[in-house]
């Protein structure tokens, strides 16, 4: 598989030069004129509020046809690999092979494959328990320390596919049984190399944590289908992502030196021209986090992933070999994701150290503002799977506090990817099992 653009020392270089940049664009303001230091936050937010606030409105829910809304030749559907990579996973792993072999397709276009990636749960014993009652099921037994983490998984079984498509899932991922006849077709009509499926909470109802990422869900995919929708780019998210295999060989595969496959992945296709989808329904159900603690690890490594991948391929990101509009959406997107948290810590400790008032607040109340109406579309629209919280005013206030997570997380995150050395592993999401229905 091709190598990573960049990695180890390079990537410490990066992260120092990002945060010492931040750091002195946060404490700049605070030796300006008090009635000029809110400039450089009001320009901001003028700026990012109305790339916002457009990218919001613009955003196109998409439901991909149904059975009755639609007439399709099944001879004429592609073969498909459902992949899927698991873990220790004996608490979802025959639940999750129960609902694949539930997914109506042609069963000669049709093969499944589950990774056993050196699990030392009763996950390989129920997978080759399973494979005996489901002829259709390919198990894969890879050593613990065979290396890559789950990119280095899904590249083994790359290696033995043959389908024209592969879809990538996660083991507590739930499907509708009509959902390949409805998201192939939306694929091969809208001419995409890849759609990622918006993600569905299934447990939103235990308390106001799992509550509040089912809203989160919501919000990132009405985010990504404006952002597709004003030229800019969607992006992948590891479960639920369909890809042409051709133009993911083409892209070097999965990438094994990083913590996040999904987003590098993204990055992959789009400098080989590659541009990714997204569907709004019918939607991939997964379980949501459960506590504070692994949050914590998750969103670590979501952080980590996501800053990884914009130093690695920031070179052909900012070149022409994008167009100006996908560009434009990159460098907003990464100033208001990556930037403004980091930018909004140093303001605080500049304020605190000098003892004058924060200068960047404009613009944080701007991203907030437009997040708070990414959760209302999100929320408030028609959907497939679970039901979405309702946006009322105590969840939205609960959900924008809940937000303010990644203005700890990010700072936290470049600060280690500065000082301290990659050590490369893979950090998975625990998964319970919890038990819901996966229809409409």
């Amino acid at each position: 598989m091709a190598s990573t653009p960049g990695s180890g020392d390079h990537r410490r270089v990066k992260s120092a030069a990002f945060l010492f940049a931040c750091g002195c664009a946060g404490a700049a303001p605070h030796w300006l004129d008090p009635m000029r230091s809110l400039w450089p936050a009001i320009s901001l937010a003028m700026l990012l509020g109305g790339y916002g606030l457009r990218t919001v409105l613009r955003a196109d829910l998409k439901r991909g046809d149904t059975a009755e809304t639609v007439e399709f030749d099944r001879g004429s559907l592609p073969s498909l690999d459902v992949v899927v990579a698991a873990r220790d996973e004996e608490g979802v792993v025959t639940r999750l092979v129960e609902r694949l072999t539930a997914l109506r397709y042609p069963a000669d276009r049709l093969t499944t494959w589950v990774i056993d990636d050196g699990s030392l749960d009763r996950t390989p014993q129920l997978l080759d328990q399973l494979a005996e009652r489901h002829p259709g099921l390919n198990v894969i037994h890879r050593p613990r320390n065979a290396g890559g983490g789950k990119s280095g998984a899904l590249n083994t079984a790359l290696a033995q596919l043959s389908g024209d498509w592969l879809l990538v899932l996660d083991a507590d991922a739930q499907l509708q049984e009509d959902l390949l006849e409805r998201l192939v077709p939306y694929a091969l009509d809208g001419g995409w190399s890849a759609v990622q499926l918006r993600k569905a909470v299934i447990d939103a109802d235990c308390n106001w944590l799992t509550r509040s990422q089912a809203m989160e869900m919501a919000l990132d995919a009405v985010i990504q289908t404006g952002r597709l929708a004003s030229g800019g780019i969607a992006e992948l998210r590891g479960n639920g992502q369909l890809i042409r295999r051709s133009v993911l060989e083409e892209s070097g595969g999965f990438n094994e030196d990083t913590v996040t496959d999904d987003l590098d992945l993204s990055f992959r296709l789009l400098t080989h021209g590659a541009l990714v989808g997204m569907l709004w329904d019918p939607p991939v159900q997964e379980e949501a986090v459960p506590g504070l603690k692994a949050l914590w690890k998750q969103r670590q490594r979501w952080a980590e992933g996501g800053l990884q991948r914009f130093f690695d391929y920031w070179p052909t990101l900012t070149s022409a070999q994008l167009t100006l509009r996908q560009r434009w959406d990159l460098a907003c997107f990464f100033l208001l994701q990556y930037c403004l948290p980091v930018l909004s810590f140093a303001d605080l400790s500049t304020s605190v150290i000098s003892r004058t008032v924060p200068t960047y607040w404009p613009l944080s109340f701007v991203a907030f503002g437009v997040s708070g109406l990414a959760y209302w579309r999100g929320c408030r629209g028609r959907n497939e799977g679970p039901l979405i919280p309702r946006p009322g005013v105590w969840h939205l206030l609960v959900a924008m506090v809940y937000l303010s997570h990644w203005f700890v997380v990010i700072p936290w995150v470049t600060l280690r990817m500065a000082l301290l050395p990659k050590r490369l592993v893979w950090a998975k999401t625990s998964h319970g099992g919890e038990q819901v229905t996966a229809g409409a």
